[in-house]
């Protein structure tokens, strides 16, 4: 039995009195940042350098940027949890711990992606300024020339025609195995995703290699841009597929049970509640698979030749990609030549982040939420509703007010003849049975 402890007593009086607020801890959020927690990640990282720098120009026989790195980190965890466990408790220590490791690793994600992006703009810097670099090709320009003849206007356009293609091809086929996947479960569905995710690995000269083999060289078509179209789409449909149908399993199961408990078909639930709950999540499968494609080079190599000439036909005669420009520029020793290839890697990340924002703006509206254009048809159809709902209802009320004015007449005239009077239905009432005494 747990006994309650006693409550004191008032002075002056025999009731009990109020109860003083108790100072504890005071409350802290987790993600507050602590001016402790600085300290001991400053100076972790002090001694971590300090002892790294001592063990590899006294101590021991190390040398190498990597190593130096790589010690350095390991020593900096270390002092970190030990600063940190003279203040906190073992899970605490193990959080902190973690979290440093998370956010290291996420500061040298963006640091590696930011120095790729600003090394190819310096580059580049001195083929990028000239507008001939956009706006012409490389049919009148040799390697020799300066950076104001020639450009980059073909591999744009093959750039852009042969992803058109590949995201005609992947995007209904993609979505479509994966509505396949949920919808249509068995041994036959199980056997398709094992060899979708088996092709998410798939090496980019093998399918280069694929196409080549069976559309070129079986088939006897010359290289092209929709070859190389059929390329990329081999590279860019599991992708797709396989985002897709992780994005198709989050769709909660009681708006399906919801859309059939209504009577709503299979494919009527999947067209007009599963996928549009889903938008956002399939726009970002084909924005993962564009960006698997678009950047490709291996496969372009293999089934799209090269030309210096702006080719508007994907189906006839060699067709060039930005990758695959990148590649024939920076093999030149030509300096003019390297900066047009870095030049073509920059606006090659241009292009890839404007399909990225047009693909969000088409695609990346949350579930139940409308354009203005669908909110106004909305509006009216509403406003045309209530106005056929108002006609319906005058109409019923003059009905029935023409329906009680005709009833009227009726018993008025009725009235006006006499009760049975020269009324040809008009029956005679059946003799009444006199009514026996009681006796």
């Amino acid at each position: 039995m747990t006994i309650a402890p006693e409550r004191p007593v008032a002075p002056g009086g025999t009731g009990p009195n109020l109860r003083a607020p108790t100072v504890g801890e005071r409350r802290r959020s987790p993600g507050q940042l602590r001016a402790t927690d600085v300290y001991a990640m400053l100076g972790a990282a002090a001694a971590a350098l300090s002892l790294t720098a001592l063990m590899f120009t006294r101590l021991l026989p190390f040398s190498g940027t990597v190593g130096f790195v790589v010690v350095a980190y390991v020593l900096f965890l270390a002092l970190y949890g030990l600063l940190v466990s003279f203040d906190e408790d073992g899970p605490a220590v193990r959080d902190r711990i973690a979290a440093v490791v998370v956010q290291s690793l996420g500061l040298v994600m963006v640091t590696a992606l930011a120095v790729v992006v600003i090394y190819t703009l310096w580059e580049g810097r001195k083929a990028l300024p000239h507008l001939n670099f956009f706006t012409q090709d490389m049919a009148e320009a040799g390697p020799l020339d300066p950076l104001t003849a020639g450009g980059i206007l073909h591999a744009i356009l093959g750039t852009l025609q042969q992803i058109t293609i590949a995201l005609a091809i992947t995007v209904p086929t993609g979505l479509l195995c994966a509505v396949f996947l949920n919808e249509v479960p068995g041994r036959f569905a199980r056997f398709v995703r094992t060899v979708v995710e088996a092709m998410t690995a798939l090496p980019s000269i093998v399918a280069g290699l694929f196409i080549y083999a069976t559309i070129i060289l079986a088939l006897g078509f010359d290289r092209s841009g929709f070859a190389a179209s059929l390329a990329l789409s081999v590279m860019m449909l599991p992708i797709i597929i396989r985002a897709a149908d992780v994005v198709i399993r989050l769709v909660p199961g009681n708006l399906r049970e919801a859309a059939y408990a209504l009577g709503t078909s299979r494919w009527r639930t999947v067209w007009h509640v599963v996928l549009p709950t889903a938008r956002s999540g399939l726009t970002t499968s084909v924005i993962l698979g564009t960006a698997r494609g678009v950047g490709e080079t291996s496969p372009v190599l293999l089934t799209a030749g090269f030309t210096a000439e702006i080719n508007g036909n994907p189906f006839e005669g060699p067709q060039l990609s930005l990758p695959l420009a990148t590649f024939e520029f920076v093999k030149s020793p030509e300096p003019t030549m390297i900066a047009r290839g870095f030049g073509t890697a920059a606006a090659l990340m241009a292009l890839v982040l404007l399909l990225f924002v047009i693909a969000r703006v088409i695609g990346g509206r949350g579930p139940g939420q409308l354009t203005r254009r669908q909110e106004h048809r909305r509006v009216r159809a509403s406003r045309q509703d209530a106005e056929r709902f108002a006609a319906r209802t005058s109409a019923a009320a003059n009905a029935a007010r023409t329906s009680y004015a005709t009833a009227n007449a009726a018993r008025t005239s009725s009235a006006a003849r006499g009760p049975g009077a020269n009324s040809p239905t008009a029956q005679p009432s059946p003799p009444r049975t006199p009514r026996r005494s009681a006796p």
